[in-house]
């Protein structure tokens, strides 16, 4: 194998050119030579990881030096330059575009826009992949950040003991921005994949139960990507309360017959509250959830601001007919906030509403969309999901968590991890994944950061970049889940013809954004 590389700088005296080949090469060699090409994944993975283990040893920096990424390929693509700009240096090796290539932060940062301070939380499988592809060739070409990283990959939360999820959301907290990339909430089959030392809870719920807020999401919009519900014209946004309920209850099996009890008691000692809660005459479940009226304000307070500034009613669902204490709670408080921002909404010509979220279920379907929906914790987590499918896919979703303070954003990608893609990638098989809402996760975190620190440029190449991809997809260039939406759902009747793979579809949007960007 031989690998091409360009000068590096030097670094606390640590030449980045012997560190690559001391630290890297060996790597490359051995286990290139030890593994089948359908490891190549995992491999690169293991090979960068190492080698920036190496170079932050040796300079006791956190990623301050040029820091570049792998970027694994697709082997249907072996042939054929993939790179489109001057600071990606290509590898050649015995089996030809083995490595697609690697990038430098800071080559060319003179003409970069100057990004500041992002935190990044790098994900799992197919979408972690796509992850490092979005950020190698759509944002390092031509932002320069700050990149405060975090590896929430499920086997390094599992050597943390989850401790790095903990303090990904302590760094959003300082910073004020972040970008995450879809993560695996592990099951008992995940737990025996990865042998994990135990189910760790969502990294997802972890990081909003510290971060606390709302998440809203709101579909993109594509004219030729047809919607399952075709009335819904305008974007419906769902708010989702994004703290305690299920994702922070208490729940275990009962092994048999007694009695389940619940009690509170004040931390003054002079309360207590004890209620019966089943007598059981056998084995069953039980769950206990919470949620605090700090909480539901916050809530309440993001659903009314965000609605005033998109120009939207708001609508709050709950089943406080059957949680006449639990639900009435989170009406009664959306009722009392509303009085601050009644005239706001007035003055805007919209409106807010409290229904039942059965009744707001239909409403929702028979509706033209154009309003934002305050969802309870696993309400929204079901609802956003359905509204995200009935604009035509999962994969066109925005996911931001908006935190009480108001200058604290995490955006993500809105959907899962992409397994059964990540599998045929493993097998060399030709995928073609849909990476747009892992892209808007970046744009959405820039447009945030361009917005706290008054950054024109940053606002500008955030709204291009979006812009990119639907002007993108508008012109027939799809992955195959939108070439399937487009032929009205039927898998059948796409041809190899109607899509482009995972890769091909990212160098296609690198290419519209470098010509979108010259003209800028």
């Amino acid at each position: 194998m031989v690998v091409s590389v360009c000068s590096f700088p030097s670094y606390n005296g640590l030449n980045l050119n012997l560190a690559l080949f001391f630290a890297l090469g060996v790597h490359f060699f051995v286990t290139v030579l030890a593994y089948d090409i359908h490891d190549a994944p995992r491999i690169m993975q293991i090979c960068q990881e190492n080698f920036w283990k190496k170079i932050e040893k040796s300079t006791n920096s956190k990623a301050k030096c040029a820091r570049f990424s792998l970027v694994p390929p697709s082997l249907d693509m072996l042939s054929g330059s993939p790179f489109h700009n001057s600071s990606i240096f290509p590898i050649s090796s015995l089996n030809s575009g083995f490595f697609r290539g690697f990038t430098t932060t800071n080559a060319m940062a003179a003409q970069k826009i100057q990004g500041g301070d992002i935190v990044e939380m790098q994900g799992d499988e197919m979408t972690r992949i796509i992850w490092d592809l979005i950020k190698e060739k759509l944002i390092l070409p031509y932002v320069d950040l700050n990149l405060h990283f975090f590896d929430l990959g499920v086997e390094h939360r599992d050597a943390t003991d989850d401790q790095v999820t903990i303090d990904a959301a302590n760094a959003t907290l300082k910073y004020n921005v972040a970008v995450k990339c879809a993560t695996i909430t592990p099951d008992e089959a995940r737990v025996e994949e990865f042998k994990l030392k135990k189910m760790w809870k969502s990294p997802n719920g972890t990081i909003r139960n510290i971060l606390g807020g709302t998440v809203f999401r709101e579909p993109i919009i594509v004219k030729n990507v047809p919607r399952l519900v075709n009335t819904w014209s305008k974007p419906i946004i769902i708010g989702r309360h994004a703290h305690a309920d299920q994702y922070k209850a208490t729940d275990f099996v009962v092994p048999g017959a007694g009695k389940l009890e619940i009690k509170f008691v004040s931390a003054d000692g002079t309360q207590t509250i004890q209620e019966t809660v089943f007598d059981f005459k056998g084995p069953g479940v039980s769950l206990s959830m919470y949620n605090t009226d700090e909480s539901i304000r916050d809530f309440a307070h993001a659903s009314f601001k965000y609605a005033l500034q998109r120009k939207f009613p708001l609508y709050l669902s709950t089943k406080n007919t059957i949680l006449k204490k639990y639900d009435g709670r989170f009406k009664d408080i959306f009722a009392e906030i509303y009085v601050e921002y009644e005239a706001a909404f007035k003055s805007a010509g919209i409106w807010y509403e409290h229904r039942l979220i059965d009744d707001m279920v239909a409403q929702a379907m028979k509706s033209d969309g154009g309003f934002v929906w305050a969802c309870k914790n696993y309400d929204g987590d079901v609802q956003s999901d359905s509204v995200a499918q009935g604009y035509g896919s999962l994969g066109l979703m925005t996911s931001v968590l908006v935190c009480p303070d108001g200058k604290t954003v995490e955006a993500e990608a809105a959907h899962g991890t992409v397994t059964r893609h990540y599998r045929m990638h493993q097998k060399g098989q030709e995928t073609s994944t849909n990476p747009i809402a892992s892209i808007y996760a970046w744009t959405r975190g820039l447009s945030h950061r361009a917005t706290l620190d008054n950054n024109a440029a940053l606002a500008t190449f955030a709204q291009n970049l979006e812009a990119v991809c639907i002007e993108t997809m508008e012109a027939g260039f799809l992955t195959k889940d939108l070439a399937i939406c487009v032929k009205g759902g039927n898998a059948s009747a796409v041809t190899r013809s109607d899509y482009l793979n995972t890769f091909e579809f990212l160098d296609k949007l690198a290419e519209n954004l470098a010509k979108k960007q010259a003209t800028h």
